[in-house]
Order: structure tokens, then sequence, then C-alpha cells
């Protein structure tokens, strides 16, 4: 008499005795109690790439909004960097000099008040105020939005910057090359700064020129 095979790990029944005469004996099912993964499917839907590429164009973040978060963004920057030129000339040196008639006409003194250029605090204000602002920038759309996706201003406006093939934050370093394009374009040649941000407004992927370059795109969060 044939002693039964033990029975396999898991919560399986052990399997049935071979038919007589031979025949085919399904295999023993995986160790462990579970189950195989089914099979990939031939044809059919493929998911859209990771990056959004596959998206309709109403899935990415529309012109309005990308405008709104760059003026939230550049706005700090804007108004500390008015404060510091205002600063440079509201803030003057006033000197008055005196000239004192010799010419035996005695037509007495003469004094004259004027500018002398910005004071010493004009000039620490509108150089500081500056700074100030752009540091903001270099962290805000360089640092932050580098590594999460998000400045200030498009966290407010639900919506990431991210690497197209990937659907990933872009890195620090591709996020600063990424602004510093815009300002660069805007300072060349203003027509074509106009043209790369008004892009989205036809673009399928609602893209600037510099998205294109960059190769990212923005979608909701």
């Amino acid at each position: 008499m044939t002693t039964p095979p033990p029975p396999p790990p898991g919560n399986y029944p052990p399997p049935p005795p071979p038919p007589p005469g031979g025949g085919y004996n399904p295999p023993p099912p995986p160790p462990g109690g579970g189950y195989p993964p089914p099979p990939a499917p031939q044809g059919g839907y493929a998911p859209p790439p990771v990056g959004g590429g596959g998206l309709p164009p109403e899935a990415y973040t529309p012109w309005p909004t990308r405008a709104l978060a760059w003026l939230i963004d550049w706005v700090p920057f804007l108004i500390l960097t008015g404060i510091g030129f205002a600063c440079l000339s509201l803030m003057q040196k006033v000197e008055t000099v005196c000239i004192t008639d010799d010419s035996g006409l005695d037509l007495g003194e003469f004094c004259a008040t004027g500018n002398n250029g910005p004071s010493g605090l004009g000039w620490t204000l509108g150089i500081l105020l500056p700074l100030i602002g752009l540091a903001f920038v270099l962290w805000n759309c360089g640092m932050k939005q580098g590594t999460t996706g998000s400045s200030i201003g498009k966290g407010i406006m639900k919506f990431k910057i991210v690497g197209e093939a990937t659907g990933q934050p872009i890195g620090v370093g591709m996020s600063l090359a990424r602004e510093l394009i815009y300002v660069v374009a805007y300072f060349v040649c203003g027509i074509v700064w106009l043209v790369a941000v008004l892009f989205p407004l036809w673009d399928p992927k609602r893209q600037t020129l510099v998205d294109k370059l960059i190769k990212t795109v923005a979608l909701p969060i």
C-alpha cells in the first residue's frame, strides 16, 4: 500500500491521488499558501506614463492657475525690491553750503541746500532688501519646488511641477535652471518670454516653452 504524500505547507488540502493508469497530475500549490500573480493582459488598456504623458489636456493645470501661482511666488521679491529702490531715492544726504560775500559790497552770506546722494541707511536698505527677496526666490522656486514639486504659490493653487517622464520633482538644480531661463528670456526678448509663458493656452499638455525644454509638466495635487 502506497503511503500518501505529506500535506503541502499553507492551508491547502492534500492533492488528490494520481489517476489510475497515468494521466495529468496538476502541479502542487505554491509554498506559503500564496497565489501566483495573474498573467499580464494581452492587449487592452495600457495605463498612461508616470508623468502623465497620455492624459487629456484638461488633466493638466490650466494657465490662469499657473499665472496666479507665479504672482504669489514673485510678489514678495517685487515688493522688497521696490522698497529698496524707494529707500535709495528718498533717503538722501542733505547738505547745506554757505558762501560769504567778500567782494566789499557787503552782500552777506548765501546758503544753498541740496541732496548729496543716498544716505548710509538708504544704501543699506537699497541693497539688503533686494538680496533678501532674491534669497526668498532661490529657496522657494529652487529648493522647495525642486524637492517637493510645489513652491508656495503652486502649493496654494494646488499643483506641482514634475518631470514629464517620471512624475517626480525635478531637483533643486533643474528647478533653478528652469526659473533662470524665464528671467533671461524676459530681459533678452520680452516677446519671446511672452510667447513662452502663454504657450499653455493652446498646447495639448498645457506646457510653456520652458516646460518643453526642461521636459516638465504641471499636474494638480
